[in-house]
This record gives structure tokens, sequence and C-alpha cells, in this order.
């Protein structure tokens, strides 16, 4: 087998909300990237790793023709295009193998501010612009409501002023987009975030053992992103008060110290944000010297 047969491809997108977080994960994964200005592959110094930068609608279909082994890709994209294939009698082939904790974002119905909704059945007879047409339509369908999907590619949050459409079904993250375009969101069709999928394909043996690498370190980066180091002092008394309040802690680390036969240094690796009101209940159950480190790796 060729060595570029061994290379794993991976698929991400190429200008968008996912892009810079997508390649993010992957420095945090140990991925050196070589890519030129504007080169639409990224070659892995120091890994069997190719990245391919696509639009995101592409990703699905790369990765279930098998062009690409691996995808980087929003759920929103992904159950879209898991109904666009059951309309034509097809099944999706790609299998999502790891949900990721960023991208997070939603399908949202907006109307115009100063516009009335009093739920599903207010969409009766109107019409609605998106680019998620499919999960937009069953959305209706199952809410046994008749409305208009006006199919667009782009810009639809101006829809509506165009005269185009009565409101909008489109992404979400912050609504600062919405609020700039005068639309108010009344109700989440799809709820989304980033996921990781694979190729239908059998893997080779070199090959499969880099994707099961690769989502370990994945696992690692993503249990660290909120986790914290704390070392502090503590009385031995107050033992049982410190572990309640550490949030989200395993068992901690109990060192005697030395010339203070009642004292101990605690260590503790918490998963959960460490916020100055945990910090201030700790002192006032007795800790001292408190120091809060960030986590850059780990693995269970």
């Amino acid at each position: 087998m060729d060595e570029g047969d061994l290379r794993l491809k991976l698929a991400v997108q190429k200008s968008g909300r996912l892009t810079d977080p997508s390649l993010d994960l992957l420095t945090r994964c140990g991925l050196k990237l070589s890519r030129g200005k504007d080169q639409l592959m990224g070659y892995g110094e120091n890994m069997p790793l190719d990245v391919l930068f696509v639009r995101d609608d592409d990703i699905p279909d790369l990765v279930q023709e098998d062009v690409c082994d691996l995808g980087l890709v929003g759920m929103n994209v992904i159950e879209e295009k898991r109904l666009e294939l059951a309309a034509r009698g097809h099944r999706a082939r790609f299998e999502v193998v790891r949900t990721l904790d960023f991208g997070r974002c939603r399908l949202s119905l907006a109307v115009p501010e100063g516009t009335s909704y009093e739920g599903p059945s207010s969409l009766r007879g109107k019409r609605i612009a998106t680019t998620y047409p499919y999960l937009l339509e069953k959305f209706l369908r199952e809410r046994d409501v008749q409305a208009e999907i006006v199919t667009l590619s782009g810009a639809v949050e101006i829809a509506p002023r165009l005269g185009r459409a009565d409101l909008i079904c489109d992404l979400v993250s912050t609504g600062s987009t919405l609020q700039a375009n005068h639309l108010r969101e009344v109700e989440t069709v799809l709820e989304s975030h980033a996921v990781l999928i694979r190729t239908p394909v059998e893997l080779p043996p070199q090959k499969d053992e880099w994707v099961q690498r690769l989502l370990m370190r994945i696992e690692g980066v993503q249990q660290v992103r909120e986790s914290k180091y704390i070392m502090l002092h503590a009385p031995r008394a107050a033992l049982p008060e410190i572990r309640r309040l550490l949030p989200g802690s395993e068992s901690p680390t109990i060192i005697p110290l030395e010339g203070f036969p009642d004292k101990v240094a605690v260590h503790a690796v918490c998963r959960e944000n460490v916020f100055w009101e945990t910090l201030e209940s700790l002192k006032k159950a007795g800790a001292s010297a408190m120091l809060v480190l960030p986590v850059e790796k780990m693995l269970a």
C-alpha cells in the first residue's frame, strides 16, 4: 500500500464558525499542521493526518463516500443531510464517533419585531425562509402545520425585509444577528454542536490505530477544557467539608505537612469551573495557601 494511502484525511469547514475551534482542537491534540496561505489542504508534520478545508455542507458526503476518513462538522449539517438522503430513498452512511464541546448553537424560528407568535399554529400559511428545508419540513410535519418553505442559500435574515418571507428559520448562537435585523427568536427547531464523523469503510489497521489515538486525545482535551488543579493547606478536621466543597473532583490526594501534625496539603483535579465563591467557601472552611492552576492534558 502506498504511504499516502496510510495517511488519514480529515475534512473541516474552510471558513466559518467551526474553523478556528476545529483547528484549535487539532493543535491541542498535538497536530503540527503545515499549510500555505489559501491552500485547501494542510499536511500533518508529526502525524499521518492531512486536513482538507471544504464547505461544511460537503463534509458528510466526502466522509460517507470515503473521500475523507473523518470530518468535523455541526450536528445541524448532519441532521439536514440525513433527512435529505432519506427523502431520496437513501440511508446516511457516515458514523458519529464523538460529540465535541464547541460549536454550540440552535436552529430557530424568528419573526420580525412586533409580530405576534402564539406557538406553531401561528405558522400556518406563512412563508418561512431557511437554508435547512428538510429540518424545517420535519418540524412542521410533526406539528401538523402547513406552511411554505422558501429555500435560500444565504442571507436568510434579510428575507422578511425583502418581502420574500414572513419569518425565518436560521442558526442562532448569540442572537446579535437577529437583533441587528430586527428579528425575535420564538421557537427552537434543533439544538446543535460540533461532532466528529467517520467513514463507513473499514480502515487498514495502521489508519484505524491513529483514529483511536486521535479519539483518545480528543477525550483528554475535552476533559481538561474546564478542569483546574487545586492545591491548598487545611486542618485535618476540615477535610470532610473541604472534600464536599471541591467541585466535580475525584478523591483528592492528601499529603502530610512536615512539622504540622494537624494540617495537610490537599491536591485535587476539579472538572468543573472553580469560581471565587468556591475559594471563599474553602477559606471559610479552614483552607489556606490556595493555588488554582489550569490543566493542559489529562488521560484517565
